[in-house]
């Protein structure tokens, strides 16, 4: 994990929160790469779960909602974690995560360990922040920031249902931020205070609930493999009962395996008809299905969910390599194609070189109108190559001598190494096509 955030830092993916300040405890800024990754995960999910399929619509709810909202769901009451505090380091820590923690006196024990510390017994602590609205602090009330986006669509389901002419089984996509206010986060962007959640909840026939519960956890653990997850690196893991939400007829977790051991990657659960229910008792607007031969009933829900952060941080463990090339270490993150943040680099092989700088020149701008493109003349050809292999940049073209004579450029392959020559006027269409070619990742299985 250290290789990653040191990688991330150092071209740009992302950066700690406030650092001139100080920081803040796991919030992070994403610089250029980091956020053109995210956008084409995002764009990518958005596909699958949309674009791709005509039983799915799209919400972008409120992330100030009526208070009410989260009493309903059971937010305000239960969406707790047991904290203890220590009397002597004066720090907090999530009593069922001690073997996670740092001592305060002591940092290569952990909290309980050291014989000065004295834990105080667990006492819960609400996830959620809590904001006031309105103008005045004596006149306002209290809001939370939403910690999920699901509530906001099953709020919506009467909307949604009579305006888009959908029946179950149908869904409701939404992505947009959530907030937890977590005690313990870490582990860089595992865990933190501010994350965007792409979640779905699919309303089916309640007969049918099973049977799409297994469809979703099918149809997930595809997308990963489709975009260069390994196989070896990904599990499915089905929740005991005892481990499962209260309102959960059926959990499983799809995991992978992060440099900190198996953890959640996305969840899949069968939330049945919890969430509907109690909006329709705490509201007294009946949300249910009505069918036209008169039939009624509460529709269960199969809710696929992820944080586009826990995506990222796998894809980049998955992708980072190390080789040697030339008696020299090549660091190389292998992404997906689609998932890259440059789908190719542009370089004049002379930076001073007026013509190839031209020529280089002129192809960006025509590349760049269909593909996010990069042009780059700082340094030299290797020193350039190598930093387009850390952000991973499938391919490069060079301009160099030969392109002023046959009009003919080098593409470099990032993983294989190898090079050939193009006629430059007919890279845009050999780039759409490489883009478009089934892709398996180079580290195997």
């Amino acid at each position: 994990m250290e290789k990653i955030v040191s990688l991330c830092r150092r071209r740009g993916f992302v950066f700690p929160s406030s650092e001139i300040y100080g920081g803040l405890g796991s919030t992070y800024d994403y610089g250029h790469y980091g956020v053109l990754a995210k956008n084409n995960i995002r764009s990518l999910w958005f596909e699958a779960m949309i674009q791709q399929r005509d039983d799915i619509v799209a919400l972008d709810s409120a992330i100030i909602l009526n208070p009410r909202v989260w009493e309903a769901s059971g937010h305000v009451s239960g969406f707790t974690d047991p904290l203890v505090d220590c009397r002597t380091c004066k720090l907090r820590f999530r009593a069922d995560k001690l073997e996670d923690g740092q001592c305060g006196r002591k940092p290569s024990k952990r909290p309980g360990e050291f014989s000065e510390c004295d834990l105080t017994e667990a006492r819960q602590f609400n996830l959620m922040f809590e904001t006031q609205v309105g103008a005045l602090q004596e006149a306002s009330s209290s809001a939370y920031l939403r910690p999920e986006t699901a509530q906001g669509i099953f709020i919506n389901f009467k909307n949604v249902l009579q305006l888009a002419r959908r029946k179950p089984p149908f869904g409701i996509a939404q992505v947009g931020k959530a907030f937890r206010n977590e005690i313990t986060p870490g582990n860089f962007l595992f865990r933190v205070l501010e994350f965007e959640l792409m979640e779905l909840e699919y309303f089916v026939p309640p007969a049918e609930a099973e049977t799409w519960h297994r469809y979703w956890i099918e149809q997930r653990y595809a997308w990963y493999l489709k975009y260069g997850l390994r196989p070896s690196q990904l599990r499915v893991r089905e929740h005991s009962a005892e481990e499962r939400s209260h309102y959960s007829s059926a959990t499983s977790d799809i995991e992978y395996l992060y440099p900190i051991g198996w953890s959640e990657l996305e969840g899949v659960a069968n939330r049945g008809d919890y969430d509907l229910t109690q909006h329709t008792q705490h509201s007294g607007t009946k949300l249910e299905y009505v069918g036209e031969g008169g039939e009624r009933y509460t529709p269960y829900v199969i809710e696929p969910a992820v944080s586009i952060e826990r995506i990222f941080v796998a894809m980049l463990v998955d992708a980072y390599d190390e080789e040697i090339v030339a008696d020299r270490q090549r660091t190389v993150l292998r992404l997906h194609p689609a998932i890259a943040p440059v789908k190719a680099a542009i370089l004049p092989l002379i930076a001073r070189d007026e013509q190839m700088v031209a020529r280089a020149r002129s192809l960006y701008d025509e590349l760049r109108r269909r593909q996010v493109v990069e042009y780059d003349d700082g340094g030299q050809i290797g020193r350039r190559y190598r930093r387009q292999d850390e952000i991973g940049t499938p391919f490069a073209f060079t301009i160099d001598e030969q392109t002023l004579d046959d009009d003919t450029v080098t593409v470099r392959d990032r993983d294989s190494l190898a090079q050939e020559r193009l006629p430059i006027g007919g890279v845009r269409a050999w780039l759409d096509d490489a883009l478009e070619r089934p892709w398996r990742t180079p580290k195997g299985d």
